[in-house]
């Protein structure tokens, strides 16, 4: 589900109820487009009555454009040395601060945090801090008590936005791009609604969330899902009792979200989340459902994993290049090679023209362009071209050189591709390699391998670097300990170093992926741990997301190491397979990395 306005609604409460006249005591910034602000919190009485207890609380604010998030985590991130320059500037203005407010405009994917602080001079001051979180367009934009931006996490300067700069000094506004109405409008009428929605050609769902602001498409669907009505029909073409129906299902949702019922919870299918929300999804009745607390648990049990992935994938960018670029290069020296050993495939035509003319050139007619004579080889009749301006046996000797030289070419090649194949193959692990990577750790191995292929030249002739990097360590349900290998250092580790001979191993059939290492301790392993096992070298694969992946296993003592291979490959002449999908959420995996 998207981060929209209704999610930001929850929040916003959850940050009223634990931080609304707190002191932020700590300003972070562990990432280039993300803040971390601890907030301390006395005892304090809401409206209601209800009185808070003293604690501390961690904010995380991202303005990632891939992944923009706000949410409270019990986590300390680790920050750099010296703090940026916007940093910096927080700390100098709000540290210390109070948050006397805390707002949402309407249903906009934007918060308003209102801070009260003393300046150099000791006066009573208030600075907003407004977070963003839209999409690629996300920011965190610090504004005085006049709305004038003193500065942002990102500036935004009238060359990459015509619609509004967000720079030090400009006065900031919410940009209005798409004329959208508030769904918390109380005084919308059924006709209002209907005049809106009502696009002639547009599904109806999608004109729900294009009309409407903060709505995402699967809150539309949902609202379609409860008024009965086909979410992917036109909207135009409703039926007056459709369109009542769907104005009750509509304005019924838009009250829970200005009465406050929200619900955070995780929708799970096969054990994996799929989807989250802060009301009922009465269209995924179907999903295991988990409820939490408070919204952001729910963003980070939700977003952990893909968060990592989606820092993780921005760190390798720069090696991702490196790899596709050597890929592609490869691919057309292969597919060149190829072609050019296609040609060679007339040698043997022109050796036989050679030996036929030194059987039965005698035959020929002065001058003749060609001679059909019987191929002793096969009893048929062959025609030879022939060079008119030269003797037989000259046209003979001609053919035997470019047989000769076409042979040559051929041996050449055919070492060549081998040897171009191979080092696709060897790119294609190492793109693998960097989809399976988590950590920066991971990263530091897999650039080392491409250092020591000569993709990449090592800085001032420095040092290796220290791996600390290790494989993914998971425990059967029947106790038997199962390795995966993160690159091909660690494939090779695993299967030349720490398997034994009576040891299982396992990989994905003729595709790139990780080397799958069971340890059976001299005892027969269980067939539940053989899918287990088979599991993992599908998910930890390039067919990683399939539900069916065949996989070759064998015991490690078949497992032979080619001369002058790759890292990381092998050969096997016999092995057992099997047909399994790539869902490991059932697995249990040991953290301590032993």
């Amino acid at each position: 589900m998207a981060f929209d306005g209704i999610t930001i609604s929850c929040l916003v409460e959850e940050m009223k109820e634990k931080i609304l006249n707190g002191r932020i005591s700590k300003i972070a910034q562990p990432e280039k487009d993300e803040l971390l602000l601890t907030i301390k919190c006395g005892k304090f009485r809401a409206e209601a009555g209800e009185e808070r207890e003293a604690g501390q609380y961690r904010l995380i604010l991202s303005a990632d454009p891939s992944l923009p998030l706000a949410y409270f985590t019990k986590e300390n991130k680790k920050s750099p040395m010296t703090a940026p320059n916007f940093c910096m500037l927080l700390r100098k203005h709000i540290q210390n601060g109070r948050i006397v407010s805390i707002t949402q405009p309407g249903l906009e994917r934007i918060i308003h945090i209102e801070i009260e602080h003393l300046n150099e001079m000791g006066d009573l001051c208030l600075k907003q801090l407004i977070v963003e979180l839209m999409g690629k367009h996300s920011n965190i934009i610090f504004c005085n008590e006049e709305g004038v931006i003193i500065d942002s996490i990102k500036h935004i300067s009238g060359m990459v936005s015509s619609v509004r700069e967000v720079l030090p000094g400009r006065t900031y506004f919410v940009p209005k791009t798409e004329k959208k109405e508030d769904p918390l409008r109380e005084d919308l009428s059924k006709e209002e609604f209907f005049g809106l929605i009502q696009e002639k050609s547009m599904p109806l769902f999608k004109s729900i969330y294009s009309h409407f602001t903060g709505i995402s498409p699967i809150v539309a669907q949902e609202i379609c899902y409860l008024a009965e009505v086909d979410s992917d029909k036109p909207s135009g073409a409703l039926t007056q009792h459709e369109l009542d129906g769907l104005a009750e299902a509509y304005f019924s949702f838009t009250k829970r979200i200005r009465e406050k019922q929200y619900q955070p919870f995780i929708l799970y299918e096969r054990k994996e989340p799929k989807e989250y929300g802060v009301l009922p999804f009465t269209i995924y009745s179907s999903l295991e459902k988990e409820e939490f607390p408070s919204v952001s648990e729910v963003l980070e049990h939700y977003y952990a994993a893909k968060s990592a992935v989606t820092r993780i994938r921005q760190k390798s960018v720069d090696l991702r290049k490196v790899v596709q670029t050597a890929l592609e290069r490869n691919i057309k020296k292969y597919d060149l090679q190829c072609r050019q050993l296609k040609d060679t495939e007339k040698r043997e035509t022109y050796k036989l023209y050679g030996e036929l003319l030194h059987t039965y050139g005698y035959q020929a007619e002065p001058m003749a362009k060609s001679i059909e004579v019987e191929n002793y080889y096969t009893s048929e009749m062959t025609k030879i071209p022939l060079d008119p301006d030269l003797s037989p046996l000259e046209n003979a000797k001609k053919y035997f050189q470019k047989y000769n030289k076409l042979k040559r070419t051929y041996e050449a090649l055919t070492e060549f591709t081998k040897e171009t194949k191979e080092e696709i193959q060897h790119l294609e692990t190492i793109m693998t390699a960097l989809d399976i990577a988590l950590l920066e750790e991971d990263l530091a191995q897999i650039k080392e391998e491409l250092i020591e292929s000569g993709y990449i030249r090592r800085r001032g002739g420095g040092k290796k670097v220290k791996i600390t990097s290790r494989p993914y360590h998971f425990i059967s349900r029947d106790g038997f300990h199962m390795y995966v290998g993160k690159n091909n250092y660690q494939n090779e580790e695993l299967t030349f170093k720490l398997a034994e001979g009576n040891d299982w191993w396992f990989h994905a059939k003729g595709i790139p992926g990780s080397h799958v290492i069971v340890k059976s301790g001299g005892k027969e392993i269980a067939d539940s741990t053989f899918e287990e096992a088979g599991r993992l070298a599908a998910h930890f694969s390039k067919a990683r997301g399939q539900d069916k992946v065949e996989i070759d296993y064998v015991e490690k003592k078949q497992v032979k190491k080619p001369a002058g291979g790759k890292p990381g490959f092998v050969v096997y002449y016999t092995n057992y397979s099997l047909m399994i999908d790539s869902d490991i959420s059932g697995i249990e995996e040991v953290k301590d990395g032993k």
